[in-house]
């Protein structure tokens, strides 16, 4: 008998293989419980608003035609448009857009953002094709899902292989096919065509700020506290300086040419630079290198998953020693891993609120596009790390009056705020 989040899965859903899509719904049928009226509106959150999978072909530099398939999900657009990244990657599947666009719904109602939430990808590793290449699959790509897009539509950002370049391609494209320039069709865009300050850093910043308040409440001095950390890009790197500036020790970074460790902290500074010239972090001075499974069961105040979902299951969940666990990526963290973990103590910082950091100043960015009026950098991080700290605040606040775990409590906060819109708003026609 297939498992109670399974039953009824859409058509277009393989039951036996649901990926990604089956986490989100497991959660969605742990927080029901705690929805009251609410939840009578429940399988709203269970299935997508809007999906379209859509040919990219493309002429490639030898000549020869490719095609690649793309995807753009809505998952709900009760509370706003809906917002969400655009990734490039080779194993991306229905089912994980599908999940990543349910978490966005929750992440940004998490936050009390004015969005929905969306996803979109393109199977395809974009380290195999030339800037010329990419650059028109991703204009035929933006050209295709150009219907359901629009700054009161969808706005898509960056994501896994794509950046402010990518999302310039796609204003471009969609402002040629529109007849105007629209620069709030996407954020994460350059600043010289209406980006924000602040964006690229927003996300690490985002899992600083909650860091801290976690530790806070769990009477951790941030100075001295031991931090690991997989992932080194934007999000990793950003936690780890502003960490390193703190006085927290940094003593582990895991990315994908391997682990470095030192246990005394490494010096941030130099291993970002490091990165930045040799394109990973194994090899920078004064490190020794670890295993995975040494690195999950470090003895740490404070673990950092900000690489790709799924990275801690059943197999290593044993493993992990540490107070705090502050989830930078979407989905880092299955279900039964989640149970294993909280099991032991440790509090898990779940993702939608974590990482919204990334969302939240794209919220700004859409304003300050529309109104064409730009804030400084200073007030763009005075502005998110109130946001933050309100959002951990509201989800803190519900954990205890529950006797919940923080994920769950972020998924009442979210949820209840998502299904209030689509109550009020009723059913057209």
């Amino acid at each position: 008998m297939a498992e109670p989040h399974l039953q009824h899965l859409p058509s277009y859903m393989d039951a036996a293989h649901p990926g990604p899509w089956a986490i989100y719904l497991e959660q969605v049928d742990r927080v029901t419980p705690y929805l009251g009226p609410l939840a009578r509106w429940v399988e709203t959150l269970k299935r997508p608003k809007r999906i379209l999978i859509v040919d990219v072909p493309v002429e490639l530099d030898n000549g020869s035609v490719a095609h690649f398939e793309g995807y753009r999900v809505q998952h709900n657009t009760s509370r706003g448009p809906g917002k969400g990244g655009v990734r490039f990657h080779q194993d991306v599947t229905l089912s994980e857009v599908m999940a990543l666009s349910a978490w966005m719904s929750v992440k940004s109602a998490a936050v009390n953002l004015p969005f929905g939430g969306a996803k979109g990808g393109i199977r395809i590793d974009p380290h195999q094709y030339s800037m010329a290449e990419l650059e028109r699959i991703t204009r035929r790509y933006t050209s295709e899902i150009g219907d359901i897009i629009g700054p009161n539509k969808d706005i898509p950002a960056p994501d896994v292989n794509t950046n402010a370049q990518v999302m310039a391609w796609m204003m471009d494209t969609y402002s040629m096919n529109a007849g105007s320039t629209t620069t709030g069709v996407v954020t994460g865009k350059p600043v010289s065509l209406g980006g924000s300050l602040g964006r690229v850093a927003a996300t690490g910043r985002g899992v600083f700020v909650v860091a801290c308040e976690a530790a806070r409440e769990s009477d951790i001095d941030i100075k001295g506290a031991r931090v690991a950390i997989q992932g080194f890009g934007n999000v990793g790197g950003t936690a780890a300086q502003l960490f390193h500036e703190a006085g927290a020790k940094v003593v582990a970074v895991y990315d994908h040419t391997g682990i470095v460790y030192n246990a005394r902290g490494l010096n941030v500074p130099v291993l970002l630079d490091y990165v930045h010239q040799h394109g990973g972090v194994v090899g920078v001075p004064d490190s020794e290198t670890l295993q995975p499974d040494e690195f999950w069961s470090l003895e740490t105040d404070i673990l950092i998953p900000a690489a790709l979902e799924g990275q801690i299951t059943h197999d290593n969940a044993d493993l992990i020693r540490t107070r705090i666990l502050v989830e930078g990526a979407n989905g880092p963290t299955t279900p039964e891993a989640d149970d294993i973990i909280s099991a032991k103590g440790t509090v898990i910082v779940p993702d939608v609120v974590a990482n919204a950091g990334g969302v939240t100043v794209s919220y700004f960015e859409w304003v300050q596009d529309f109104s064409s009026f730009f804030w400084t950098e200073q007030e763009i991080n005075h502005r998110l790390e109130a946001m933050m700290r309100s959002a951990y605040a509201s989800m803190s606040k519900v954990a205890r009056e529950h006797a919940v775990s923080l994920r769950t409590a972020a998924f009442i906060v979210a949820c209840s705020r998502i299904l209030e819109a689509r109550q009020v708003r009723g059913l057209y026609p």
